[in-house]
């Protein structure tokens, strides 16, 4: 294969999966690491990507880069309602206890799913979020209590962040909290662009008994600007792919538990 051939190739897959590896690239073209190193240098040249550690990314996506909540529920929403679905079947049947839900396109399709889904298992929860919009999805219905923690509401996520928010999940012991995350890797952990997004989604982490992350394929191995809990803080990880090799190893050493949808 010649180069303007593969590095066409290449384009077609970050298009298709968000992101690049260089050690997977190196596989699938069977060509050395260096080689596909180059690829993505000349690509990264023509505005084509943004290289990362170990990788590259779409050309834009850059470590506080934010798209908003209402652009984000119509991106992949297939994966994202299989692992909302797969991420349910952890409470199991006849689960009753208390739920926190942090913000996120992916928790907002579980949060979509979750009364109907303690209905039909008999079960009932006690839900906490700080995310306005998950609210209107919970509120009167059957099998839920519903709180939800104020604060200064970010436009871009419809989530209440600030002191008056860590503060409010400081002072909780939820069984279990499904968190969203905008990147995952196994140096740098989980991040999110906003430092405040990030203060909250801490003390969630800090709080919960049990640690969900659902998070979808698009997101390893990206390092957004602020780290808010490093991968031995997770307990169970949804997602819908098997994370890259390196990206395992660091899960399994961590004894993680991985769900793929």
């Amino acid at each position: 294969m010649y180069a303007t051939e593969r590095q066409a190739a290449i384009e077609r897959i970050l298009d298709a999966e968000g992101r690049l590896v260089v050690v997977d690239l190196a596989e699938r073209f069977d060509v050395t690491t260096e080689t596909v190193r180059r690829d993505l240098a000349t690509l990264e040249q023509r505005g084509v990507l943004q290289r990362v550690h170990g990788g590259a990314v779409a050309q834009g996506r850059s470590s506080t880069r934010e798209t908003s909540i209402s652009e984000r529920i119509h991106e992949r929403s297939d994966a994202k309602g299989r692992i909302a679905r797969a991420a349910l079947n952890l409470l199991g049947d006849r689960f009753s206890g208390s739920v926190l839900l942090d913000a996120g396109s992916t928790v907002g399709a579980l949060a979509q799913e979750l009364p109907s889904s303690l209905v039909a298992r008999g079960g009932r929860a006690d839900v906490v979020t700080h995310s306005f919009a998950h609210a209107p999805l919970l509120a009167e219905q059957d099998g839920i209590d519903l709180t939800l923690v104020g604060g200064r509401v970010r436009r871009v996520t419809g989530a209440a962040v600030g002191a008056t928010t860590v503060a409010a999940l400081q002072g909780l012991r939820p069984d279990v909290a499904f968190l969203g995350t905008n990147g995952l890797s196994a140096a740098f952990g989980l991040s999110t662009p906003d430092p405040e997004e990030a203060a909250v989604k801490r003390a969630a982490v800090a709080a919960a008994r049990r640690v969900v992350v659902l998070c979808d394929a698009q997101k390893f191995d990206l390092e957004l600007l602020v780290s808010f809990a490093p991968l031995s803080a997770l307990d169970v990880l949804v997602t819908d792919a098997a994370p890259p090799a390196a990206l395992a190893e660091a899960l399994e050493r961590a004894d993680i538990e991985v769900v793929v949808a």
